[in-house]
């Protein structure tokens, strides 16, 4: 994730807080997103769903807010204190476009604007427009509860199943989850998260996103990936083929930053949308008594 400046990024944390412990979601499981909501004096609108609207509806109704959108997944009014939502997203996904609007009020730098339009673009933690940033950036926050998240996350073995667990124990997607997951990790890990594979001419899969935690890149560097996409070269391209959906025992071997091959272990979980590879320097681990059953 792009981080807010450090100064605005510790503003975010503390508002986040402030927030979950004054609305009362704070330690509770999964997060309370509509509590949070409704403390924010805010009101997701339930009779419209935002991908069966006329294209004259959002011309109309928010002529002030930003054209051009491939698909708008959540927008903020923040005259008639309303949010409108995809109502075809999965609950997850819906829990986080849901804070990512309430940021844009609770962020009280960002509330002045009449309000906002979101697609997925704007919601990618790494768009380089800043009060999107920041707003996904308190919407991680809030979702994942800031340090509690990192202290569930250490009781637990390092591994995509405790990734999968935390996701159901704070409502958040799979994608979110591992991203957060990774990121704050200080453990050596990264992750790489595919879209469905494509058969053209050859059998690839593009690349979605790929993040490392610090103490991973510190050990060898930005591992890139040629092209923005995987081939049938990789072992786990093949299993996508082969139609595996989970495993924590892979090995493959990864050019590092440093110019060298070195072999890792993987685990490999594909939801058929995406496949998330999360991968681990041999011997990497959290010790934990805790044994999570795959699902």
């Amino acid at each position: 994730m792009k981080l807010p400046p450090l100064g605005a990024a510790k503003d975010i944390d503390k508002i986040a807080e402030n927030i979950l412990v004054a609305s009362k979601a704070w330690g509770k499981f999964p997060t309370p997103v509509d509590q949070i909501v409704e403390f924010a004096d805010l009101q997701v609108v339930k009779g419209v769903d935002l991908s069966k609207v006329e294209p004259d509806f959002l011309t109309s109704n928010f002529h002030f807010l930003s054209k051009g959108l491939k698909k708008v997944l959540g927008l903020v009014d923040l005259r008639q204190k309303t949010i409108y939502l995809d109502q075809t997203q999965k609950e997850p996904r819906k829990n986080f476009v849901k804070l990512h609007e309430v940021g844009h009020k609770a962020l009280s730098w960002q509330s002045d604007l009449k309000g906002f339009m979101d697609d997925e673009k704007s919601l990618d933690p790494e768009v380089d427009e800043e009060f999107e940033r920041e707003a996904s950036y308190f919407a991680s926050d809030a979702l994942f509860q800031l340090d509690i998240f990192d202290d569930e996350a250490s009781k637990l073995p390092l591994g995509i199943n405790s990734v999968k667990a935390l996701a159901q124990k704070f409502g958040g997607s799979n994608h979110a989850t591992i991203r957060r997951y990774v990121e704050r990790s200080n453990k050596r890990c990264a992750v790489l998260v595919l879209h469905k594979p494509e058969s053209n001419g050859e059998y690839s899969a593009k690349i979605r996103d790929y993040f490392q935690s610090p103490t991973f890149t510190a050990a060898f560097g930005q591992i890139t990936w040629t092209n923005g996409k995987c081939g049938l070269d990789l072992v786990f391209v093949q299993e996508i083929k082969r139609g595996r959906k989970f495993h924590e025992d892979g090995q493959v071997a990864l050019l590092t930053g440093s110019g060298e091959f070195v072999t890792f272990k993987f685990h490999f979980f594909n939801n058929t949308f995406n496949t998330f590879i999360l991968i681990l320097p041999l011997g990497e681990k959290i010790k934990s008594r805790i044994v999570i059953v795959a699902k």
